[in-house]
């Protein structure tokens, strides 16, 4: 902090300590500040010889006592740390302000929104598509449901009796699905003030992770029990059971098209196998712990990713690279993160920078950056052309466990026929905070 002040402000707050320490009686510790900090010799001899207020006990400068004076520079360093932080954001605004227009926009240091309500840590936050609205799911067996936007707690759903470990809202934004160590998935109508109206059951262990398939009549979840199951949202049924793998499946996220399912698990593996048929296509190994996260790389960020791997694009591959199934990332304890071909199963790049646990990672819609959370209580964001972290944010301490970035549409209350949406990113800890990062307008 000290590197942050001026000679001006560093002479101020040591004039404010060596007096509080006079005053109150610290003589050895007087000294011995006076012997480090020589230029205030002279100040603490003329407290000794003639202090102009000791007659008057704790009263500092002015009548203000000495522990006020403390608490203002310290208040003083705060404000000086935002108005910093804003300044650098105003920097990188374009001559006639158009932040809204930045599609390149990056979270600062200091997020927006830092709120406690939990009893215990979050495992997983998810946006709302349309509205200012985040869910988060903790191991208090409790989703709280947040407006991001003002901060405030909207509604707290009970219902799950242990864990809840990840949460989905579906695309229209109607529906809530968690999952729990209870065995249990549940579903929440989001019109109806969060109705829990269908409870799923049929896995064997602890789920994991739950996600709705593109057209909302299905939902697939991965458990502890090795398996992935497959629902019909209408009749709350299993439809499908799926063995992905030998051990805990951690993940399962359905390709754009839902055709395919990607699951990564305790076997240091991450998988693409076809709802149909059950059939795994291709099974990516490498990672040296557990695969805590695997996504496919969106299309948006396919062209930065070829250039990362010099894969230039070609006819055929052009097709794949518009489904969104052509590369996956992984995340792993073994604190990497990998890049791979997903048609032929090859590790094309290692992200290497964390210092712990690597626990959940996101795209920027841009298509140039990734972002990542893990075990060294950091959010680091990567330059997906050059493969190198380009920042890193202090998020939680001791643990970041889960990150969502959640465009939603807003309105200037100006303009009906252009469509804007503000990017947002959460973030959620062991700390039983979650962090909103507002990070700039896009249209």
């Amino acid at each position: 902090m000290a590197a942050h002040l001026s000679e001006r402000q560093k002479s101020d707050l040591h004039k404010s300590i060596l007096d509080y320490l006079h005053t109150a009686g610290f003589s050895k510790t007087c000294d011995s500040l006076r012997q480090e900090a020589p230029e205030l010799w002279t100040v603490g001899q003329e407290m000794d010889e003639c202090h102009p207020y000791a007659e008057e006990g704790n009263v500092a400068f002015h009548g203000f006592t000495n522990i006020q004076l403390v608490s203002w520079n310290v208040q003083i360093l705060e404000l000086e740390s935002r108005l910093s932080a804003a300044q650098e954001e105003l920097g990188s605004l374009s001559a006639d302000g158009a932040k809204r227009t930045n599609k390149d926009w990056l979270p600062t240091d200091l997020p927006k929104r830092s709120l406690t309500g939990h009893r215990d840590k979050i495992n997983a936050v998810s946006f709302h598509p349309h509205y200012s609205i985040l869910a988060s799911a903790s191991v208090d067996a409790t989703v709280k449901i947040w407006d991001w936007e003002t901060g405030e707690l909207e509604k707290t759903l009970k219902g799950h009796t242990k864990s809840v470990t990840d949460c989905d809202f579906n695309s229209d934004g109607k529906v809530l699905a968690t999952c729990s160590h209870d065995l249990f998935i549940k579903l929440w109508n989001v019109i109806e003030d969060y109705t829990n109206f269908a409870t799923l059951r049929g896995h064997e262990h602890s789920i994991s992770s739950v996600r709705f398939i593109p057209g909302n009549t299905r939902l697939a979840s991965s458990s502890r029990d090795q398996t992935v199951r497959i629902w019909d949202v209408q009749t709350s049924h299993c439809i499908k059971v799926i063995k992905a793998h030998d051990e805990w499946i951690r993940r399962a996220n359905p390709s754009l098209d839902g055709r395919l399912l990607l699951t990564c698990s305790d076997d240091h593996t991450a998988r693409i196998t076809e709802i149909e048929s059950g059939t795994m296509k291709v099974e990516m190994r490498g990672h040296d712990n557990r695969v805590e996260s695997a996504i496919f790389v969106p299309a948006a960020s396919i062209p930065a990713v070829r250039e990362l791997a010099a894969q230039p694009v070609s006819a055929a591959s052009a097709k794949v690279d518009s489904l969104a199934v052509s590369f996956v990332m992984t995340a792993s304890r073994d604190k990497t993160i990998k890049l791979w071909d997903s048609i032929r199963g090859l590790c094309l790049w290692t992200f290497v920078g964390h210092d712990g646990w690597v626990q959940a990672l996101a795209f920027h819609p841009s298509g140039k950056h990734m972002l990542s959370v893990g075990d060294d209580n950091t959010m680091r964001i990567w330059d997906l052309r050059t493969g190198r972290c380009t920042k890193k944010i202090e998020a939680h301490k001791p643990f970041t466990q889960c990150l969502s970035w959640g465009p939603a549409p807003v309105t200037d209350g100006k303009s009906d026929d252009v469509e804007k949406s503000v990017n947002v990113i959460a973030t959620g800890g062991t700390d039983q905070v979650w962090l909103a990062f507002i990070v700039g307008f896009s249209c």
